[in-house]
């Protein structure tokens, strides 16, 4: 399992890396286009200059940004922001980007002189024409622009961080502006014994529990192609949308996901939290619900509906029936095949607070 995630982690940052690479080979091609239709409406006299070549050394320039500049933002940069103070993060960022922007200027511009003077990059004519064009204006100006494109691609991250991976892109496409109904799964996960480790780490350790807890199980839920719904203190809920092909099992490996995640990390919980070893209940239904954009000065996309109300009681009954994770049959029902080494366990029928009916409960196991 541990294998496993860091190779879909690892895969995740290679596709972000890859994404930033496309976007700054296309910015790059804008900028040498933008800088023709000036020269060309100036009328400047370009009939010295080869626009394959230019166009070349563009490609080339956007490719190595992305590339080292992508790895560094997506290794790193993302990281500071996490972890560190805006004030200091940006302080290093900007130190970081100043040495690759000179690395990534300096392999893009003996690229071009290479190819103008038709010379080898490490040829003497091509080092001087290259170091009589460092410090010139167009540098400064390039140096101030790639500057902008960085921030803007990192604002861009952490937007989508926040909101959750595609939702940021609804957003910005206006899809929910207008409420939808949806057929959705809702997985509603609530630390157990939250209570009595409040308690005993304190409001302030407590808090950076939380903060570490929810950090770690995050990639096994974005393996699962779960989306992050919302956190109420130590609870946080879940969603998968259901669409016109059979439902898979990906909410139910995702509790499994986060619970091989926990018992991976139990002896650092161990260790720093006093004993602590993190333990999640979880409650799984499916239904309709009512999604569309919500608020005015922090807007973000509501769900609501019976279904989550229903989630959240089955989530409650684990105590009761002790176990860690309940969910209906409805569901059930709509998954059509579920993994071999999943055990079905049936509950019965139960009633549910505030709801008028019973529901007939099932656990699973795994192994």
């Amino acid at each position: 399992m541990r294998a496993s995630a860091n190779f879909n982690s690892v895969r995740d940052k290679l596709e972000k890396v890859a994404w930033i690479t496309l976007f700054w080979i296309f910015i790059s091609v804008l900028q040498f286009l933008l800088t023709v239709a000036a020269a060309v409406q100036f009328g400047l006299d370009l009939s010295g200059v080869d626009p394959i070549e230019i166009m070349t050394g563009s490609i080339i320039t956007g490719m190595a940004a992305g590339i080292f500049g992508g790895s560094t933002m997506v290794i790193f940069w993302e990281k500071w922001l996490r972890s560190m103070s805006y004030g200091w993060s940006l302080v290093f960022i900007f130190c970081t980007y100043s040495v690759i922007y000179a690395m990534v200027a300096t392999i893009g511009g003996l690229f071009y002189h290479s190819l103008q003077l038709d010379l080898p990059l490490w040829h003497e004519q091509v080092l001087g024409t290259f170091a009589e064009h460092v410090f010139n204006f167009s540098q400064i100006a390039s140096f101030v622009f790639w500057l902008f494109v960085v921030l803007a691609t990192l604002i861009a991250l952490q937007v989508n961080d926040k909101y959750g991976p595609g939702i940021f892109v609804s957003f910005l496409l206006g899809k929910y502006f207008k409420p939808k109904r949806e057929q959705r799964i809702f997985m509603f996960l609530d630390l157990r014994s939250s209570t009595h480790i409040a308690e005993k780490l304190g409001e302030r350790r407590y808090f950076d529990f939380l903060k570490e807890l929810f950090r770690d199980i995050t990639p096994g839920i974005l393996k699962a192609g779960g989306e992050v719904y919302q956190y109420v203190g130590d609870e946080m809920v879940v969603s998968w949308k259901i669409g016109k092909d059979p439902v898979s099992a990906h909410c139910i490996t995702c509790y499994f996901n986060i619970a091989q995640i926990l018992t991976d990390r139990s002896s650092y919980y161990q260790e720093v939290y006093d004993g602590i070893i993190p333990v999640f209940k979880a409650g799984m239904h499916a239904g309709y619900a009512m999604v569309g954009e919500i608020g005015v000065v922090k807007r973000e996309i509501a769900y609501s509906g019976d279904v989550l109300n229903t989630t959240s009681r089955i989530q409650e009954k684990c105590n009761e029936l002790g176990v860690d994770l309940l969910l209906s049959s409805y569901l059930l029902d709509k998954i059509k095949l579920l993994p071999a080494a999943y055990r079905t366990r049936a509950l019965g029928a139960m009633e549910l607070r505030g709801k008028q009916g019973a529901v007939n409960l099932y656990t699973i196991q795994s192994g």
